[in-house]
């Protein structure tokens, strides 16, 4: 039976799998001797904007991490689909500061910036289902996103193009015409900017435990870490060679260009708590409007992505000129089913009595409707909505 048919089998509920979560990451510490944090995103959710690495993910872990005491090791869980390179680093600095050792563990994604911040670990582990990415810099040029390297090797080709046939095509002309050089300098940095973080930390954290070389045993020196970090930037950064900024590159191809990776899978006890932090993550996004998880063996933090929506007013009565309970029905975000709710403004006995004899029901406390199909509703912006537009408190 896979995890996954065995958690579903368990029919816990959203907040019976958090609980779960942080269950396991206690086992995980117990094995590891080390503080783990899951820093994990719905990546197949992305409608959702803050999915991607941003600079608000950096206040959430200096805020989880920075009261953490007489702990010298963290690992970090990391699922993303990348985002700010600039985030990436201030959470990677934040890290070095306040831990002597630091490793990331990885069984899902971990792509585009997700890779740079891995690449900053003393030990990179990995299951066979984990995997890391290019790690090249995604531009917003005019209507459309794309890659930092393949702008640049574009331009290049044409400016070798224009020098050896002193022209170019009517098309590729109209389009140099529109590149002004701050735009250009500008994706140049963006490319470095990940190239050199990625050289700068695989010498100062990964490639210091180097010390001396597989084969000969020859000892190693500082020039040759310098060397191995940036021959592995250069590559993790070459289209020409993984042909797609979302190319997913295994523990094989990662130690084929240099760079060395525990296996995680060789370990049954560790494997089986990772795999198991995997499955459970993926649950809570599946059955819930959570988006972002991020949790330790002390407390958890999950960001929802909140519908809002329309309440559906009584109109009120020419001797009721104040709607005390407001009635209101909600979708399932899942199964599309309806609930009819309705929302305390003021104390009306009356008004509720009508609203609860058609089949209304309370609005809940915790905003939160669990469907019959398993999926939590998260009515956080209902409730907002409604005290923002009627510019009253809702009573619990």
């Amino acid at each position: 039976m896979g995890l996954m048919t065995e958690y579903i089998a368990k029919k816990l509920s959203a907040n019976g799998l958090e609980q779960e979560l942080l269950e396991l990451i206690r086992q995980y510490n117990s094995i590891r001797k080390t503080y783990l944090l899951v820093m994990t995103s719905a990546i197949h959710k992305q409608n959702i904007p803050d999915v991607a690495l941003s600079q608000e993910d950096f206040y959430m872990v200096a805020d989880m991490l920075r009261g953490l005491k007489d702990q010298n090791k963290a690992d970090i869980y990391l699922e993303t689909p990348g985002g700010r390179g600039e985030a990436a680093e201030e959470i990677v600095e934040f890290l070095r500061k306040k831990f002597e050792y630091v490793s990331f563990v990885i069984s899902g994604e971990a792509k585009s910036a997700g890779t740079i911040m891995v690449l900053s670990g003393d030990e990179i582990l990995m299951t066979q289902t984990g995997s890391l990415g290019p790690i090249d810099a995604q531009m917003r040029i005019g209507r459309s996103t794309i890659s930092a390297y393949d702008y640049m090797e574009w331009v290049t080709e044409k400016v070798k193009e224009a020098e050896e046939k002193k022209c170019l095509n009517p098309f590729d002309a109209t389009i140099i015409a529109q590149i002004n050089p701050g735009e250009l300098k500008g994706v140049n940095h963006s490319l470095r900017f990940a190239e050199d973080l990625v050289g700068k930390w695989l010498k100062e954290y990964k490639f210091k435990h180097w010390t001396v070389t597989e084969s000969s045993k020859t000892p190693v020196t500082e020039e040759m870490r310098v060397e191995r970090a940036k021959k592995i930037a250069a590559k993790l950064i070459d289209h020409g060679t993984w042909r797609s900024h979302g190319r997913s590159l295994k523990i094989d191809d990662l130690d084929a260009i240099g760079l060395k990776i525990n296996a995680v899978d060789k370990d049954p006890a560790l494997s089986d708590v990772v795999y198991r932090i995997q499955a459970v993550c993926r649950l809570l996004f599946s059955v819930s409007n959570t988006y972002k998880i991020f949790a330790t063996a002390d407390e958890k933090i999950l960001k929802s992505a909140t519908p809002v929506q329309e309440a559906s007013p009584i109109p009120p009565s020419s001797s009721q000129k104040v709607i005390d309970v407001l009635p209101i029905v909600c979708k399932c975000g899942k199964c599309q089913k309806e609930y009819k709710l309705y929302v305390k403004l003021s104390n009306n006995s009356e008004q509720e009595a009508k609203l609860k004899a058609t089949g209304f029901s309370r609005f809940p406390r915790d905003n939160r409707v669990t469907c019959g199909c398993g999926f939590v509703n998260d009515l956080s912006g209902v409730r907002n909505d409604i005290e923002v537009k009627t510019r009253m408190k809702v009573l619990d």
